[in-house]
């Protein structure tokens, strides 16, 4: 008896209520409505440049400058790449470690808070030329203002998730006694985890449009896509233009989607998407 209870158990759940797996996912129905939405979008698209060349290059004149110049893209992608790792890891991890210390005392968040709305609400477009003064034409504004636009989320996100802990629980440690890292590393941390990746959704796709943002507005170094996409418009070179552009959709989508995978990994426990606030 006590067998087939355990079978039953660990046997994978069917109808309604199932987790969508593999075989949901390898599905004509699953991946055929998007396919479809994106070559409508490349005939139209096709359509469009054919009829106004001088507006928007038509795809393989896009396929053809990526082919023809591949290393100069990849070398400028590195680039990008560069401060978006550097950068966004900065922000996070300063968004998260801020978020754990206004957890713990209230009254650093109602010291720290204000201010950082302050400096959230600031254009970063308006701040990037003056670190450029501060820091000089190297890589740290660039990495700096990556920073900020993926710190905010973070920081918000963070302290909600270590905020939303089950009452119950924290009572049952209290009583015990536990202390403040007992109930940190046992309970608080680990609730937080889904609103920390749902912080990780949107600062992700941000730290992108942070790095662009810096190589646009911060002088110095003439590298990375965001700059590529400058010069090039400048140059009214419609193909490298928007081949830099599909490249940095290309990051997006490739970070989102590591991004699931590894939240899938982690979050194996968690069925539901925590909503981002």
């Amino acid at each position: 008896m006590a067998t087939a209870r355990i079978r039953s158990a660990s046997a994978p759940r069917s109808g309604p209520f199932a987790r969508p797996g593999l075989a949901k996912r390898t599905r004509v129905g699953f991946w055929l409505p998007p396919l479809i939405a994106f070559v409508i979008a490349a005939v139209l698209w096709q359509l469009v440049a054919l009829n106004n060349p001088y507006v928007i290059p038509t795809l393989d004149a896009i396929g053809a400058s990526l082919v023809g110049d591949a290393g100069m893209y990849a070398a400028n992608m590195l680039v990008t790449a560069q401060e978006i790792v550097i950068g966004a890891a900065a922000g996070i991890l300063a968004g998260f470690l801020l978020a754990v210390v206004m957890a713990e005392f209230n009254i650093v968040e109602r010291a720290v808070m204000p201010l950082v709305v302050v400096v959230m609400v600031t254009p970063i477009v308006a701040i990037a030329p003056a670190l450029v003064v501060a820091f000089g034409f190297g890589m740290t504004p660039k990495y700096i203002v990556t920073g900020l636009v993926v710190f905010f989320p973070m920081l918000v996100n963070s302290l909600a998730g270590l905020r939303e802990v089950d009452g119950r629980a924290l009572d049952v440690m209290r009583t015990l006694h536990a202390s403040r890292w007992e109930i940190f590393r046992h309970l608080r941390f680990p609730g937080s985890m889904p609103y920390f990746f749902a912080g990780l959704r949107i600062a992700l796709p941000l730290a992108i449009v942070g790095a662009a943002v810096a190589e646009f507005v911060a002088a110095g170094q003439q590298a990375g896509l965001g700059s590529l996409v400058t010069v090039s418009a400048a140059q009214a070179n419609l193909p490298v233009t928007w081949a830099s552009i599909a490249l940095l959709c290309v990051m997006g989508v490739v970070l989102v989607s590591l991004l699931a995978i590894v939240r899938k990994r982690v979050l194996w426990w968690s069925d539901g998407e925590t909503v981002a606030r």
